[in-house]
């Protein structure tokens, strides 16, 4: 064991021996490894700084050439940018002188139509100057001559216009909606008379006012409302509406009625017709002359098959029923209805109420034509009884002494039932006033009758039958002795038909020239109605030739005997 120990000792003294030289080697190969990374790195600098080299030479060579040529083209680009600034400063130079001579122009121009304008402005206040005095010439004229006002107001297009009476395949042969009838300007109507197979003709008639389809009721009675006037300077005015059925006849004098409700209502007062209108103006005028000198009756009649019917007369449970009347020449030869119910009014509001009562009574009829046609002509008429003294009517009232002693003889004559309730009489009944005969006091009676006519129409296009057809008959043939009153009077024959229909006998006084009388024809636009337009447009045509000679002012008293 000794032994191997010792033997043990030599390999192992042997070991570190080998050991110790190995450290040797290795601390040896550790050095020459740095020294291998040393060279390295020194060898990868200068390789890196050879290719920094070689790029940094390759780019400052490429930048050398990219600036060369960025020089050359920012050359080119400044001429080329020196060439269209000078280009672009002459086009604005020319485009400063040109807009100079267009000012200078403008400015002559303007000139020009401001001094067109001013000329304009003189020839058009001359020109309505000069029309203002053609009217008051005409209308001086029409009064020398007695003529007929006749105004035509033109409806617009309405839905049952398409096809009422008429199948879908007439309505495609034949343009029913097409209009016909235009205003060519305030006195001119213009109509296209067209036919299949023929070319079209436009024929014109002239009125004293023409009213087209946009033209409001406000437009409407600002061309009547002067004659109102005259109804208080001592006229009897009339105004009718003449057209055929489905017309706007109705709704110009009346305005619009709503089915089964008559009543005028105040919130439409812009749709309101010539008689609600007419009687509010002639109460405003009657509210500017002196209390007491004024007091108004009104009678609601209505022709139906050539009868007469009183739409106020009562029964004697104090009931309103249409009670028949006949008309009656007096030893003047003015027409007189006996018996005629005449109910005092002190106010618009009550004359409206009693139009409405009698409206209720009035005959309508549906037909194809107009669901609502009115089957009689309506005559409103408003009596108006003027105090006065002396002989000097237009200008009594203007002392107010005067005045005063007619208020104080009116109320010593005025009846106290009169000043407290309103009152009913007849034409030859009864007067509402019993003023006592004196030298100095005098009664004028000036009336207003406002007629609604029933409307002409053709059989086969209303579609009639029976009853309805009978009534068709009668005012065709009353609108027909109408229109032969008006063809001798503008003859000046010594016969004037006025018997031939009731109608016209009640209109005698209105027609025959003792009142200032305005026609306002009502025609549809519509192609389909073309025959009935052109026959209303003839009878206003000839309305306007008749010469009735001079109205006569009503000047003359009035006894009170019991009338």
């Amino acid at each position: 064991k000794e032994e191997r120990i010792v033997v043990l000792e030599t390999e192992n003294a042997v070991l570190h021996l080998k050991l110790a030289e190995y450290q040797g080697l290795a601390g040896r190969s550790t050095n020459e490894v740095l020294q291998l990374y040393a060279a390295h790195g020194q060898q990868m600098k200068l390789q890196r700084s050879s290719i920094v080299t070689q790029l940094h030479g390759a780019i400052k060579k490429r930048l050398k050439q990219d600036l060369k040529s960025l020089h050359s083209f920012a050359l080119e680009l400044s001429k080329d940018f020196q060439r269209q600034s000078k280009t672009c400063l002459y086009q604005v130079l020319a485009a400063v002188q040109g807009i100079q001579l267009q000012n200078e122009a403008m400015q002559m121009f303007q000139i020009k139509a401001f001094d067109l304008e001013q000329s304009l402005q003189e020839v058009t206040e001359r020109y309505e100057k000069e029309k203002q005095k053609r009217k008051a010439l005409h209308n001086s004229l029409i009064e020398l001559r007695g003529n007929i006002r006749v105004h035509c107001r033109i409806r617009p297009l309405l839905p049952f216009d398409d096809a009422a009476g008429h199948s879908v395949l007439q309505d495609r042969q034949r343009n029913f909606s097409e209009k016909a009838a235009y205003a060519a300007d305030d006195e001119t109507v213009l109509v296209k008379c067209s036919r299949p197979g023929h070319a079209s003709v436009n024929k014109t008639f002239q009125f004293e006012r023409v009213y087209n389809d946009l033209e409001s009721q406000d437009a409407v009675f600002a061309d009547v409302a002067p004659l109102l006037t005259s109804l208080l300077d001592g006229y009897n005015v009339c105004i009718m509406a003449y057209g055929q059925t489905g017309s706007g006849k109705t709704y110009t004098m009346l305005g619009p009625q709503l089915e089964g409700n008559l009543a005028f209502s105040i919130e439409e007062e812009s749709e309101l017709g010539i008689i609600p209108r007419a009687t509010q103006e002639v109460f405003r005028l009657i509210s500017e002359k002196p209390p007491g000198s004024y007091w108004v009756e009104v009678s609601v009649v209505e022709v139906y098959n050539n009868e007469i019917f009183d739409l106020l007369a009562k029964d004697s449970y104090g009931k309103m029923l249409g009670i028949k009347r006949d008309v009656v020449t007096t030893r003047e030869g003015k027409s007189d209805v006996p018996l005629l119910t005449h109910e005092t009014v002190e106010n618009a509001s009550e004359f409206l109420h009693l139009v409405m009562k009698g409206l209720q009574l009035r005959v309508t009829h549906p037909t194809l034509v107009h669901a609502h046609s009115s089957r009689s002509h309506l005559v409103v008429t408003l009596t108006i009884t003027t105090v006065v003294f002396g002989d000097n009517f237009g200008t009594v009232w203007e002392d107010e002494q005067t005045s005063q002693k007619l208020n104080k003889d009116a109320s010593c004559t005025f009846p106290q039932k009169m000043r407290d309730n309103k009152s009913t009489s007849s034409s030859r009944a009864s007067s509402p006033v019993q003023l006592e005969a004196t030298e100095k006091m005098k009664q004028v009676k000036t009336r207003l009758q406002l007629v609604d006519l029933a409307g002409s129409e053709c059989v086969g296009m209303s579609g009639v039958t029976g009853a309805a057809l009978r009534e068709t008959s009668f005012i065709n043939r009353s609108l027909s002795a109408l229109a032969d009153v008006l063809g001798a009077i503008a003859e000046q024959r010594a016969h004037v038909p006025y018997r031939n229909s009731k109608l016209t006998h009640l209109l005698q006084d209105s027609v025959g020239g003792d009142a200032k009388l305005l026609v306002m024809l009502c025609i549809s636009p519509g192609q389909k109605y073309l025959t009935e337009s052109m026959q209303s447009l003839g009878f206003g045509t000839r309305a306007r030739q008749v010469q009735r000679g001079q109205v006569k002012k009503r000047t003359f008293p009035v006894l009170s005997k019991g009338k």
